[in-house]
């Protein structure tokens, strides 16, 4: 019995040490094993590569191929709304109504004749964007939302560098920052990869409409022919406020304009609020510019939230991300038909 016992601790003593040495070199080894690094989604090679064709759809997952078409969709006059990598209901939009305008019967889908019409645009979708002093002057502010505080403010400027930056290409500001992993927005002198958002100007010729689509959510520019020459995705009216189904006309446009809140003509007042007169700025209620329409308190207008367009409702008008809105300002004129339709 003793000589078992002493055998057994002896065993005991020799495999133990064994046994540690073992643990040790494996965790050692889980240490230094080298970890497999996802495949970023978004990558400017990859997004810039007109020879990649897929089928895209709505089961597509985000990733560089949506992203270029998001970008030529968008410089082809058939905006997407905000870039953001995604094969959403904007973007599907989008595409629906390229299709149509090219005479391509794939619907809402990205075929292979779909990607051969919008490659037909050669330039690079993403190109180098040196930050400027000017991006990043500011004044940056906080939009309050009660229209009491935002009135009190001096202008309704943008949040912050990424937000004005998303504006000025079109795009997700979070997406921008994932293009540029590591990259600080905020630094005058930077060089970051952005979307080359530059439209062809629209031509302005007589006979020219404007049609407001309620059950497509769009805002068309059509041609005496009837021709599409833009279309744009659009936040339309709601229950409490509907789209005002009629013909009218384009007033004129106003151009950074001020906002004149009236508690009266919103049903989702507070019954403390007061009428203020709310500053311009591309955070203003309605963006960046008015196009006022023969309907009394109705426009076509921007929006300080680009992401919400088509997805939200409104209170009567027709609302656009800044710089669609922008665009079509530029070439409507007073008097020009303005069809609004179920």
């Amino acid at each position: 019995m003793q000589w078992m016992l002493e055998t057994s601790m002896h065993i005991a003593r020799t495999v133990a040490p064994a046994l540690l040495i073992l643990a040790v070199a494996t965790a050692g080894e889980a240490r230094v094993r080298p970890r497999k690094v996802a495949t970023p989604a978004f990558t400017t090679v990859a997004t810039n590569d007109a020879t990649k064709k897929p089928a895209l759809n709505s089961a597509s997952k985000a990733g560089s191929a949506i992203l270029r078409a998001q970008i030529l969709l968008d410089r082809a006059h058939c905006s997407p709304g905000e870039i953001d990598g995604r094969y959403g209901s904007n973007t599907r939009l989008a595409v629906t109504e390229f299709n149509l305008s090219h005479g391509i019967k794939a619907g809402a889908n990205v075929s292979v004749a779909t990607w051969a019409a919008l490659n037909k645009d050669v330039a690079p979708v993403l190109v180098p964007y040196t930050i400027t002093a000017a991006d990043v002057a500011g004044p940056f502010v906080i939009n309050p939302p009660e229209m009491a505080d935002k009135a009190k403010l001096p202008a309704l400027g943008y949040g912050s560098v990424a937000e004005e930056l998303g504006e000025k290409f079109h795009i997700s500001p979070a997406l921008l920052q994932s293009l540029n992993r590591g990259v600080a927005l905020d630094k005058a002198g930077v060089v970051i990869q952005a979307p080359d958002v530059s439209r062809p100007p629209l031509p302005k010729t007589a006979g020219m409409s404007i049609r407001v689509n309620k059950q497509r959510t769009t805002v068309e520019v059509i041609d005496r022919a009837g021709v599409l020459l833009a279309s744009y995705p659009a936040t339309i009216g709601s229950v409490h406020d509907p789209l005002p189904i009629g013909k009218w006309k384009i007033n004129g446009v106003e151009w950074d304009p001020s906002f004149h809140y009236n508690p009266d003509l919103f049903w989702d007042a507070e019954a403390s609020d007061k009428k203020a007169k709310i500053p311009s700025g591309p955070n203003n209620p309605v963006g960046s510019v008015w196009i006022d329409l023969s309907k009394p308190h109705y426009g076509i207008h921007g929006t300080p939230e680009p992401s919400t367009i088509g997805k939200t409702t409104s209170h009567g008008c027709i609302r656009l991300t800044n710089w669609d809105a922008s665009e079509l300002a530029k070439v409507v004129t007073p008097g020009m038909p303005a069809v609004l339709e179920k």
